[in-house]
Order: structure tokens, then sequence, then C-alpha cells
């Protein structure tokens, strides 16, 4: 089977790889990171979250980040929105992308938002009507595709059930998360394959976290299915707080890093990447969870070394 020749990668580490973080990250730093990352070549960048501050304190500055980005030509920046009083908390601040999340796994969305997945999928309906009436796109999100850290294994079409529901609603993408990073290649192909029976390849994206550090392993397979779009975090930023060692997501520079060595064009800068991740994580006070980070950083340091 033919690769893709070219890969959109959407960007998740002002969002999703932040909002765990026990330290409050001024909103002058989210806004640059967001910047930094747009410079490098990234053309969807999640900027933020329209969440209760109660629930997620890191996100709570949503409108000035959103404000105060300087929107790059041709670059998105989608917006969580859980809920209609998010979506219009997000529309105020001027969001023109937006993403809503789903789970195929009962007891993870009982426990992650505390209602069922039909009841979930009924407070979307709104939102996405609402998106809809105001010419916002609607991306969607399904956590725990490939296992759930209450049920264990995810049976594929549960997965296809959910991530249906959301394109018929209107989601003009829906991303497949492995959001405790248990799959592996042949699990990965299968729920694809499933969830292909009731949406566009096309229309699929991939979201893998790196538990068991498989996340790129999966990721070529899923280009060996036909998708052509993938989740990523800079610095390998973020993980899954519902889950024991669930590390976070996979690194956006091993991902293009990988990519590049595929002959697949992502059109980011791989060199501009790791400098936003050894900057980005120097704020944080550690070091690039991503492996391509650390070996390049490491190979500057011994050529200046040297020289």
């Amino acid at each position: 089977m033919h690769l893709p020749k070219t890969v959109r990668i959407v960007e998740v580490g002002p969002r999703d790889g932040l909002q765990n973080e026990a330290q409050l990250i001024p909103a002058d730093v989210k806004i640059e990171l967001v910047h930094r990352l747009g410079s490098a070549g990234l053309k969807a960048i999640e900027a933020t979250s329209f969440v209760s501050p109660r629930w997620v304190p890191q996100m709570a500055d949503n409108t000035e980040v959103l404000r105060g980005i300087v929107r790059q030509p041709g670059v998105a920046y989608p917006v969580l929105t859980p809920n209609l009083k998010g979506f219009e908390a997000a529309l105020a601040a001027g969001a023109q992308e937006i993403a809503v999340f789903g789970a195929a796994s009962e007891t993870f969305s009982q426990k992650n938002i505390n209602c069922s997945i039909a009841e979930s999928l009924e407070r979307f309906r709104p939102v996405v009507e609402a998106a809809k009436r105001n010419g916002v796109k609607v991306r969607g999100y399904v956590s725990c595709v490939l296992g759930c850290p209450y049920e264990g294994d995810i049976q594929p079409g549960a997965v296809a059930e959910v991530a249906g529901t959301l394109y018929d609603m209107g989601c003009y993408e829906v991303s497949l998360g492995d959001t405790i990073g248990v799959g592996t290649p042949g699990r990965t192909k299968k729920m694809i394959e499933a969830v292909a029976r009731r949406i566009p390849i096309k229309m699929m994206a991939g979201h893998f976290h790196d538990t068991y550090g498989l996340a790129l392993t999966n990721i070529y397979a899923s280009l060996e299915t036909g998708v052509a779009v993938f989740d990523a975090s800079v610095g390998g930023l973020g993980g899954c707080p519902y889950a024991a060692g669930a590390s976070g997501n996979v690194a956006t520079e091993d991902v293009v890093y990988m990519l590049d060595g595929l002959g697949i064009d992502s059109g980011v800068d791989l060199e501009a990447l790791v400098d936003i991740a050894e900057w980005i994580c120097t704020r944080l006070g550690r070091a690039p969870e991503s492996k391509v980070a650390r070996a390049l950083l490491a190979r500057r340091a011994a050529a200046l070394a040297v020289a």
C-alpha cells in the first residue's frame, strides 16, 4: 500500500500538552508558544480550551490567550468547547474553529465528564448547531479508542459508533485518541478499519500517546491504512491524569523526523521545532520527552564543544 505523500499535523501542545501542568504558565508564554509553532510551519495549533477554571485551572486565561494570538496566514487555532457556555465564550473571544470531546468507554465518560456517552453526544449537538450558524468549524475527538484505564480493551465497534455520530453531527474531522497509549499496530489497524465503515478515512486523524513506546509504530500503521492527519505535542508535553504511568502525547518532532525519513511532507521545520521544545521545556524546568529533541540537542552541544 502506498503511504500518503503529505501529512497534516495538528499541534496540541499549548492545550492538551499544558493543561495538566501543576505550575500555572503565564498567558504570554502560551501566546509565544503558539506563535513559534506557527512560524515553524504548523498549520493547525490547538490554542486553549474554554472549560470551567474549577476543573482546569491552567486554561483559566483562555480568552486572554486566544485574543492575544497574532494570527498567521493559513494557520488554524482550534479551541476545546465541551458545552454551549464554553462555545459562547470561545466565539466571543474570536474562535474560528472548535473541538468537542467524546469517549468510546462508558466508564471513562462518566469519570471524565460525569455523563454517559449518549448524554455527552447530546450535549455536543447544540454546540455543533451553534457553530454551524456562526460559520465555525467543528472537529470531534474520541478518547480511549484502544483501551480504557477502567474497562481495559475497547471494542472497535464502540469507537466506530461514537466517531460516526460525531461525523453525522457535522464534525469535519474525527480524531481517534489512544488516551492511555496501550495500542499496538494490529489493533490500531482493526480499529481504523471499523471506523472506516462509518466515516471516510480522509475524515480521520490519529492521536497517540507513547506510554508503551509504540506511538510512532501506531502512526506508521495508520499511514498504511491511508490516515494522513495526526495530533502531536511539541516536546512530548501532556499525559492522561486518569491513567497511572501514562506518558504524554507523541512528540511532534519525533513524528516529523519519521515523516521526513519516509519522504512524507509535513511542512514543518524540524530544527525550529527542536528549538521550541527546548524553550518551552526549559520554562517548565525539565528536558523534552522527545528522543529526537534530546538527540539533536546533544549533537549540537557536542559540535559546540569541539568548536
